[in-house]
């Protein structure tokens, strides 16, 4: 139903396919970039049904209830439980939670938004690329290019360790696509 739907979308909006998810890659984390606007999760999920990746993303567990939870599940939303599991233990970290899941499970591809914000940000928020690191997963290049209204998957990074030329590799790749608001897009 929801690739039938994101069919339609693109069919009635005039936007094309660009790329394919890698090859036997199980884990991965798929950057979604540039983040402008609100439309760009609806684009950008719809993109990936048509591509067949099996995307996830996460959120807060207090979203997760009743006709929300099972909307936002049913769109691929895992819920993270950064609460203390002991009294006294202090918060589990967002990279943690989310290595968490790439080592509990066979397959996952997780979207995130790496400026964090749809706002203008001159740097970028670097979790989901320590998320990569201690779950052992590449960053797969997933992209919304307005301009030209193609949405996709782009080149795969495999994190180095090198955090500032690893995401200067990925701001060059993402600096070709325009954001819906080009003037808050990567620069």
């Amino acid at each position: 139903m929801m690739k039938l739907l994101s069919r339609f979308l693109f069919w009635i909006t005039d936007w094309k396919l660009e790329g394919k998810f890698p090859e036997g890659v199980k884990k991965v984390v798929i950057t979604a970039a540039p983040h402008t606007s609100n439309w760009d999760f609806v684009y950008a999920r719809a993109a990936f049904y048509l591509l067949e990746v099996p995307l996830n993303y996460t959120i807060k567990k207090e979203f997760m209830v009743g006709p929300l939870g099972w909307m936002l599940k049913s769109m691929g939303a895992i819920p993270i439980d950064r609460s203390p599991k002991k009294p006294g233990e202090k918060r589990q970290s967002t990279v943690d939670a989310m290595a968490g899941l790439f080592q509990s499970r066979e397959e996952l591809a997780v979207m995130v938004t790496p400026e964090g914000t749809r706002k203008y940000v001159p740097e970028w928020r670097t979790g989901f690329y320590y998320t990569a690191i201690k779950g052992g997963v590449p960053i797969v290049l997933g992209f919304l290019d307005y301009k030209h209204k193609i949405a996709g998957i782009g080149p795969t990074i495999y994190p180095s360790g090198n955090v500032e030329e690893d995401i200067e590799k990925m701001k060059a790749f993402y600096r070709t696509k325009t954001g819906k608001y080009p003037e808050l897009g990567v620069k």
